[in-house]
Parts: structure tokens; sequence; C-alpha cells
């Protein structure tokens, strides 16, 4: 498989854990079980320690890959990556075989006849939104990818193993893009690494750079990083929505150590003691929460333009 980008930069791996728990402050699997065994300490401990993956098979799958544990831990270990190695020992045969075969039958990797200079990896949900889709593509001048990407992306998020030839082709379709962005944060890790002169980055970034979309954010929007992108490039984004704010007077899902809090079932505690007029997300998949909770208009970034 793709493997994690981090690991260009020389991460540490399980065995350099000093059991200092940091990682638990922001982990949102640990905030909602508060068993320290489903935690990314609890499974670096666990491996220390002789555990394979099927001991840990329940940790390993709880994960939520949201990247937050990663730019708190002091021994840099690369956590996320950690956590998919695990995933792809303990993947199913024929769960793999089923994969290939659906990969496979899309034939990836065609290149277009008029590349574009902006590719959009899309996730699963945006895709299902044609319309939503299509205002994105549209707005970004970006030439969508096709089903082949997001079946990939799904297959790597699982720890299925993709067949070589067509990660070969899905990465050669990719190659004539001056800037590829993408909606899942997790293809920042495993693009990286094998396109190192392109540039990558989450959707979020690359809309709230948009002067159509910057210019209508406001007081009073409570704004949601899709955690992935943001975590995998902590150092610099943390910079990118600090002039956002600055110049739009929005408020974000960050706890006191600018760590984005994953929404999947944090909702409550992202909304509490914040007094805000909408909700402003970078993906689909986080606006459900706050659908459900009812008292705010919820509108996807792309959305601003038309307002």
């Amino acid at each position: 498989m793709f493997g994690s980008a981090k690991r260009s930069f020389a991460r540490k791996d399980h065995a350099a854990c000093s059991g200092c728990s940091l990682c638990l402050l922001v982990c949102p699997v640990w905030r909602q079980t508060h068993d320290p065994r489903m935690t990314p300490e609890g499974r670096a401990k666990a491996l220390q320690h002789g555990a394979t993956p099927a001991d840990i098979v329940a940790s390993v799958q709880s994960c939520t890959l949201c990247g937050a544990c990663e730019p708190v831990c002091p021994e840099e270990i690369d956590l996320v990556g950690m956590t998919l190695d695990l995933r792809t020992r303990l993947a199913d045969a024929q769960a793999l075989e089923a994969v290939h075969l659906r990969i496979n039958e899309l034939r990836t990797g065609a290149r277009p006849s008029n590349p574009a200079r902006i590719v959009l990896i899309p996730g699963a949900v945006l895709r299902a939104r044609p319309a939503a889709l299509g205002r994105i593509a549209a707005l970004l001048d970006a030439r969508t990818c096709d089903e082949a990407a997001t079946q990939i992306g799904d297959a790597l998020e699982a720890g299925h193993r993709v067949a070589k030839n067509r990660l070969a082709d899905f990465l050669e379709s990719l190659r004539s893009a001056h800037t590829i962005v993408v909606e899942d944060g997790l293809w920042l890790r495993h693009l990286r690494g094998r396109l190192p002169k392109k540039r990558i980055m989450g959707l979020g970034e690359a809309l709230s750079g948009l002067g159509a979309v910057r210019r209508r954010l406001r007081e009073g929007d409570l704004y949601i990083i899709e955690s992935r992108a943001y975590h995998a490039d902590y150092q610099r984004l943390v910079k990118h929505y600090d002039r956002l704010r600055a110049e739009r007077g929005c408020v974000f899902n960050l706890d006191l150590q600018r760590i984005a809090i994953p929404t999947a079932g944090q909702a409550d505690w992202i909304l509490k003691g914040r007094t805000i007029d909408r909700v402003v997300v970078e993906r689909l998949e986080d606006a459900a929460p706050f659908e459900r909770d009812g008292r705010y208009t919820v509108v996807h970034l792309a959305e601003l333009a038309d307002h």
C-alpha cells in the first residue's frame, strides 16, 4: 500500500512511546470510552510488550485516524501510520480479494485528453451529491477524479492493500496536475511521499483561500476544520487558520492546544459555551452532527460563494 507520508520525515514507531499520555488529551475515542487500551498510547504500549495485531484488534479498528495525536506527541511517533499498518496486517484475505476486484473493474488511471492544472479527489459522500461536487469543481476550476479514487481511498483507510499496477495507474493520472486537492486529509499522507513535487492540499484550505468564499465568512460563524488534513500539516495550517480568524472573526473547532476536535460524537462538546449563528463545514460528513442538533444553519464552505 501507499504507507504513511510521515515516514518520509523519519518519524518514529511504537518503540519510542514513553507513556506520557499526552495523546489521550486529544483522542476522541478516549473521550468516549475512557479506556486506555483504545488510545494511541495503549496500542504502542501493547506492541512494546509483545502484543500482536490480533490481540488489539478492537483498539485498531476503533481509531478514527483523525491525526490529533500526532502534533502533541513529544516523541514524534507516526501514530496514524502505525494504526494503518496494523489494519493492513489484520485485513482478511477474502476482503482483500474483493477490494482488488472492485478497483480492477473500475479501470483506474486513464489519462484525460485535456489535463487540468488542478485535480480534486472527493470522498464518497461528496461524490454522491453531484450538484455540490460540481459547484466545488467549478470554484476550483478543477478536474474531478473518477470513482476509482474513492474506492482506493476507502481501501487504504481500511488497511487493504491495493494492487501495485492500479496504484501506479492512479498516480500516473495525477502527474499532469500542478495542484491536487483532497477532501479527505488522509490522502495527504499517501500522496506526499509518492508525488513529492506536487502541491497537495486539503479542500478546506483550497476553498478558504478563494476570495469569493473567504469574504463571506463572518463573526458568529463556527468553522469546522477537517481534522485529518489539518493535523497532517499542523504547523503550517495553524498559521493559515490564525490569519482567517483575525481577518473574518469566525471561531473554529479547536481546543486550547489548537488541535482540531473531530466532530464524531463530539458536536455537543464543540458547541458548548459558544454563541454562534451558523456552522460552516469543510467536509460534508461533518455537517450531520450539527444538522441533527437543529439549532443552527449548517452550510458547506463552497456554498458561501453563492450567498
